[in-house]
């Protein structure tokens, strides 16, 4: 097959298809750039740069907090800046240090799931645009052999029939795989992120410390 008949097959799919297929493609640019934008701002060098976790780590109780702070101020992120709120409140009970630190990072969640709404909304809503579609394609179907029985007229209720439910399809899978892998990745990122930030309180609240 010629690039040309690929790309021809390809029109003719969306055009047989009706007029929902363009709500199709329209939902599936809207679920890529959704996912493309996550796999950007998930990146672990915005969320987990390994220089701020080589800081913490290499930290030593007593120790000054330069070298932390060079590499939260060269890295900003999401832990650089959970991290600031735990370190600007030192002078308050640990407690309520941890409260802070807290708030902080359930923003800072946030804003990590923000765009999953939209990708878990695709997974769902393309299947139903798609049964709309069959569905409109069924009743051209049946609309034909209830008149004159036009073959042309049921084999384009088949076709935009067939096509919408194949296109539904193939929007709402990579979408809902897309949004349970991004949603795992959230996790495991968050949990790191706990743990670094419980092993700085720790160090930094030593019982010989009297803070």
């Amino acid at each position: 097959m010629t690039p040309d008949s690929i790309l021809t097959g390809i029109a003719e799919f969306f055009i047989k298809g009706g007029p929902f297929m363009v709500l199709l493609v329209l939902l599936s640019v809207l679920s890529l750039t959704a996912a493309l934008l996550r796999a950007w701002k998930l990146r672990e060098s915005q969320i987990l740069p390994s220089q701020v976790v080589d800081a913490v780590e290499a930290l030593k109780p007593g120790d000054t907090l330069e070298s932390l702070y060079h590499a939260m101020e060269d890295h900003p992120s999401a832990t650089s800046r959970i991290l600031g709120t735990l370190l600007s409140h030192l002078n308050w009970p640990k407690s309520e240090n941890l409260e802070a630190v807290q708030t902080r990072a359930r923003h800072e969640l946030a804003r990590m799931e923000k765009g999953l709404m939209i990708l878990e909304m695709t997974a769902g809503a393309g299947p139903l645009i798609g049964l709309l579609g069959t569905l409109s394609g069924l009743v051209g179907i049946f609309a034909a052999l209830g008149g004159a029985g036009d073959p042309v007229v049921v084999a384009r209720g088949i076709s935009e029939a067939l096509n919408t439910t194949i296109a539904g399809l193939a929007v709402a899978v990579p979408s809902l795989i897309a949004h349970s892998y991004f949603l795992r990745r959230i996790e495991m990122q968050a949990v790191t992120m706990e743990s670094v930030a419980a092993e700085l309180l720790a160090k930094l609240y030593q019982p010989a410390s009297h803070r």
